[in-house]
């Protein structure tokens, strides 16, 4: 138990680009009546993979651990931008299942979770079965709130978000291929908070880099619901100021009214903008799994969580990991918190099953590149420390930062990142 407790408190050591590192539990989790714990995890992005993995790795394989995920491979948000500017691939951003299944014994199940009996433990699956579980992991990600844009339900491949990887991705990077020179693309971003702060910004400088070399007539417009830039402001300022000066317009207080899908028009509160190719981000909630939980969601969006623990107040036995919480103060919605708050949870299960409290105060960070063209990107990072009396977590005193400037050695930090953080989930 005592490196499981070294680790959490180490959690803020990982230098920004480096591979992440946890030493093993000496000793397998046990749970109270003397029996190996089961642990059914929910979803296999960055929470719920690492959860999986971390469970046996930590436990020494004692704790059997079954994933239960609906696609067969896992498609990475973060770097997808980089496909939609045509500087990846998807093979390149898209990896296997398969270590977590033969070297670390995960059961890795295709398939979707349609009901939870919480008082049970109990899972139901849409194929048929029901998974009884001794403690279960959510790590469902966002979904969108669609109503809440009239005109978007059912335009979904006119109009595209593209903020879940996948083949929202490969639509949107076909649409501006298909674009002629001279055209219009236009993003809309919805009021924080959203997955991934900095990722809109980012997106409309890659597309805007596509656009300067292939169609340099064309131009991006970013069309803003917050009243400005939610994150790393004077590096996009920069960026939107200097390179794409003369192809991107950025305009905050653009509020969403309506939009439609027929002539690709967006109507703002005080105006109307008209694309050739249109990219709407919905206002996003946890995914709907939770709604099974029963609990009152934090602003009918946001699951609140333990932070010790995160585990669901209202629902004990389930912990709840990602963008589906409602974030601790200045905590952003990103893969590699998910992989953080993943680390946490696996602790405190161990302990619990163990019969111990999970008393450890964690400490956890978080790293976000940006890139800004094809070779120079930046980043953010903070650090959060728990804060006992407050019971959350909060911004670790003269931590942090963010780049001075996008370069092309941050750019291969990030990608570095990219890999690491794949690996220590799925490798």
């Amino acid at each position: 138990m005592a490196n499981r407790r070294g680790f959490l408190k180490s959690l803020g050591a990982v230098a920004a680009g480096s591979a992440l590192h946890a030493p093993m539990a000496a000793a397998a989790a046990t749970s109270a009546d003397g029996k190996a714990g089961h642990v059914v995890v929910v979803g296999g992005g960055y929470g719920g993979a690492t959860a999986a993995k971390y469970l046996r790795m930590w436990s020494n394989g004692a704790v059997k651990v079954t994933l239960i995920e609906r696609e067969t491979s896992f498609v990475s948000c973060p770097i997808s931008n980089l496909v939609i500017g045509g500087l990846k691939d998807m093979a390149d951003i898209t990896l296997s299942y398969d270590n977590l299944r033969t070297r670390w014994g995960v059961d890795v199940v295709t398939d979707e979770v349609v009901g939870i009996d919480v008082a049970k433990r109990e899972l139901k699956l849409a194929g048929g079965k029901t998974v009884a579980y001794d403690r279960a992991v959510l790590s469902p990600g966002i979904d969108f709130m669609i109503d809440e844009v009239p005109g978007l339900e059912g335009n979904l491949e006119r109009i595209p978000h593209a903020w879940k990887a996948g083949p929202q991705t490969v639509v949107l990077r076909k649409q501006l291929e298909a674009m002629e020179d001279g055209g219009v693309y236009a993003i809309h971003i919805p009021k924080a908070p959203y997955r991934c702060p900095p990722g809109p910004y980012e997106r409309a400088c890659l597309v805007a880099n596509y656009l300067l070399e292939k169609k340099p007539r064309s131009k991006v417009m970013v069309l803003d619901s917050n009243p400005d830039i939610q994150s790393k402001k004077g590096l996009f300022t920069k960026a939107f100021d200097g390179r794409y000066k003369n192809n991107l317009e950025y305009l905050p207080n653009s509020t969403l009214v309506s939009v439609n899908a027929e002539t690709l028009t967006v109507e703002l509160d005080f105006s109307e903008v008209q694309a050739n190719v249109l990219n709407i981000i919905p206002p996003h909630r946890a995914g709907r799994i939770v709604d099974m939980l029963g609990v009152e969601l934090i602003n009918g969006r946001w699951v609140d969580v333990d932070w010790l623990s995160m585990e669901a107040k209202g629902a004990p036995n389930v912990h709840v990991l990602g963008d589906a919480v409602f974030p601790a103060p200045t905590m952003p919605k990103s893969g590699h918190m998910a992989n953080q708050h993943a680390k946490v949870a696996a602790a405190a299960i161990l302990n619990i099953l163990a019969g111990q409290s999970p008393s450890v105060e964690p400490v956890v960070m978080n790293t976000c590149y940006s890139f800004v063209d094809a070779k120079n990107a930046m980043h953010v990072a903070s650090v959060h420390q728990f804060n006992a009396e407050q019971h959350t977590f909060l911004p670790a005193e003269g931590s942090g930062g963010v780049s001075v400037a996008a370069n092309e050695l941050e750019a291969k930090y990030a990608l570095s990142w990219a890999q690491n953080i794949w690996s220590d989930m799925l490798s």
